[in-house]
């Protein structure tokens, strides 16, 4: 079973949202949306949980339509669990009965069965009698996605899930939250605009821009293979350069970078991961960068690095495991690992 999306386009009046997206979340598989503000993840999740009429293309579960223009599916009728940022749990109902609300009208012991169970994927027996407003954000999180998965539906919506939890414990909600639902075996389509968060949590990521799906991978292949530089840019702290084709490489402020694939003179993008930076004693015939800042992150440094030439631009992020020969002031040489940097038409 899948949930497709085929061609699908939406616009709300003569803002274009999505165009042409086509998508498929497979059986047992956790999908993210991941995305800027206005890419249209959102939107996409709406429109598979029937709470927008589809305009463009198709969508359908496991081969059977939900939703094409003119024909849609109610929301209640579409065997969806949704959970959103603010929760939505019920105040005046206990933890049990905000879960057993979706099961409501089966035997009894049917119930408290699949209460304690769901319960017990999240983490939460013995919380069966609490009420909502006695609970942390991420235990009301929790109870959402039990209460989401106990009618056992075909499919998970989840739109931003974990924004309104702390930070302290966000991490630990998304490890919770894939191993209910990968348990659970459903289709599950999140939608984030954190990296992060994307790649802890998802099998595949559709990485979306402008309403339309620039890359869908594993986090691996994302992280390693990038097919643009807004999927670049997304992971692993990189920063964007701009450069110029010259005698095959991308000549930017800090260095060149090979580029054999582009023509002399042609304006690019170039992204560069911080642990792609290398830095060393400056030779005679290399030029040298400032040691601006130097700041500790737990397992290793972050160096910023400035050029005098161009004082207005970005300082240069590099991450180090040892600050032997580096200290404020003084002035490195920068070479690039290619595995961690990217070139990409400007």
């Amino acid at each position: 079973m899948a949930l497709t999306f085929r061609n699908v386009g939406h616009s709300f009046g003569a803002h274009r949202v999505l165009s042409g997206v086509s998508l498929e979340a497979r059986q047992g598989e956790i999908l993210c949306l991941l995305g800027p503000s206005g890419s249209g993840k959102t939107t996409l999740l709406r429109l598979a949980a029937g709470l927008e009429a589809l305009q463009e293309g198709t969508i359908d579960l496991g081969g059977a339509l939900l939703a094409a223009p003119g024909r849609d599916v109610p929301p209640e009728k579409r065997s969806f669990g949704m959970v959103f940022q603010d929760h939505a749990l019920f105040p005046h109902l206990t933890v049990a009965e905000n879960i057993a609300f979706g099961v409501a009208g089966q035997p009894k012991e049917r119930i408290r069965a699949i209460v304690a169970e769901r319960l017990a994927a999240v983490g939460l027996t013995g919380f069966e009698d609490r009420y909502p407003h006695t609970l942390s954000g991420g235990q009301q999180q929790r109870v959402a996605l039990a209460r989401a998965l106990a009618p056992s539906p075909a499919a998970m919506l989840l739109d931003e899930p974990f924004a309104s939890v702390d930070v302290t414990r966000r991490r630990a909600l998304r490890e919770e939250a894939r191993r209910a639902l990968k348990a659970a075996g459903v289709i599950t389509l999140v939608v984030t605009h954190d990296p992060v968060e994307a790649m802890e949590i998802a099998d595949r990521i559709a990485v979306m821009e402008g309403g339309r799906i620039a890359q869908c991978a594993t986090p691996e292949e994302l992280y390693a293979r990038p097919a643009s530089a807004l999927v670049a840019s997304l992971f692993g702290e990189a920063q964007r350069f701009p450069a110029t084709i010259g005698n095959g490489e991308a000549v930017t402020a800090y260095g060149s970078i090979p580029a054999s694939d582009f023509a002399e003179r042609t304006q690019v993008e170039v992204i560069v991961r911080p642990e792609a930076v290398t830095l060393a004693p400056a030779g005679q015939a290399e030029e040298a960068f400032r040691i601006a800042d130097v700041r500790f992150l737990g397992r290793d440094w972050l160096v910023l690095l400035t050029s005098s030439d161009f004082p207005a631009l970005e300082p240069l992020r590099a991450r180090v495991t040892s600050l032997e020969g580096i200290a404020i002031d003084t002035t490195v040489a920068v070479r690039f690992d290619p595995c961690g940097t990217f070139v990409f038409a400007a």
